[in-house]
């Protein structure tokens, strides 16, 4: 499973519902990443330019994009921006393999 981090902000609507209703929003996204067949790992809400950041587990990215189209459709996030994360261990097999095709590059000049 690929790790993806996602920030974004609540809109107006969304904190304004938030202060209604008070709820907790892992519980509430949970369920549209397990829709497509992923796992949420973390939610925490931030400060600054965001306003949370979602740690979710999921095959790749094709299968993520979905929920984050239906939460944006709802109109209560925005700015939406996701990333792929890799472990330390991923880095180090990057590393072991860019040794090994390190040769084949011609740099300019």
């Amino acid at each position: 499973m690929a790790t993806f981090i996602i920030t974004g902000n609540y809109t107006v609507q969304a904190i304004q519902g938030m202060i209604a209703n008070p709820s907790d929003r892992a519980a509430a996204v949970a369920p549209l990443v397990e829709a497509v067949g992923g796992k949420l790992l973390s939610y925490y809400a931030t400060t600054g330019e965001t306003d949370f950041l979602m740690i979710c587990e999921a095959a790749d990215g094709e299968d993520i994009i979905p929920a984050l189209m239906v939460a944006g459709a709802s109109g209560t996030v925005s700015n939406l921006k996701t990333v792929r994360a890799y472990s330390s261990a991923d880095l180090m097999a990057s590393q072991k393999k860019a040794a090994g095709i390190a040769a084949k590059f011609k740099p300019a000049g």
